[in-house]
């Protein structure tokens, strides 16, 4: 029984574009993960019996140290003064230069990774000291600690990889189906 030479020109078409779907995305599918908050001390929605003395964040990556910035804000969204950031691989700590009196406070991050990726995000942490006369403990919602930019950087989306297996898998349903338009149209 012999093959039709349309149907293995086709046949070839579509090995083909599997060969070099398999061959884009396997190999790079690690450059796909971006980095991502790790843990995070003090850790996000804490309550703490004593003011922190400084904030350490470790990521899932190594971090480029000219481009790593840790803030930290109080309840009125007033900056609190810290010390410059110190990266050490995967991990950035500030100092903090003030000791934080009761309240509620948001920890806003952006970093690079050495591959180039930004990542950005936040979140509130609350000091309940109960020997402290300070402030009284200001409550704010995660949603409204975390500002709008930071959300949509810190998740929600297709990644990547995703997008570029979709429009792989797109350009391959059409090829297959102008082939099969094709065929149909020569008969």
């Amino acid at each position: 029984m012999s093959v039709p030479p349309t149907r293995l020109a086709a046949v070839r078409l579509g090995a083909a574009v599997l060969a070099v779907l398999v061959a884009v995305l396997i190999p790079a599918s690690p450059a796909w993960a971006h980095n991502s908050l790790k843990t995070a001390t003090p850790a996000r929605d804490a309550t703490l019996p004593s003011a922190p003395t400084e904030v350490t964040l470790e990521f899932m990556q190594r971090l480029d140290p000219a481009f790593t910035t840790i803030v930290l804000t109080d309840a009125a969204k007033q900056k609190l003064p810290t010390g410059e950031p110190v990266v050490t691989g995967a991990k950035s700590t500030v100092q903090l230069t003030d000791t934080l009196p009761n309240g509620t406070y948001t920890v806003a991050y952006r970093v690079v990774s050495v591959d180039g990726h930004p990542v950005q995000g936040s979140y509130p942490f609350t000091v309940a000291d109960p020997s402290s006369s300070a402030a009284p403990i200001v409550a704010v919602s995660a949603s409204a600690a975390t500002p709008p930019a930071a959300t949509a950087a810190s998740g929600g989306g297709p990644s990547a990889g995703v997008l570029v297996a979709a429009a792989a898998l797109s350009l391959l349903v059409l090829v297959t189906a102008g082939l099969l338009w094709r065929r149909g149209a020569r008969r």
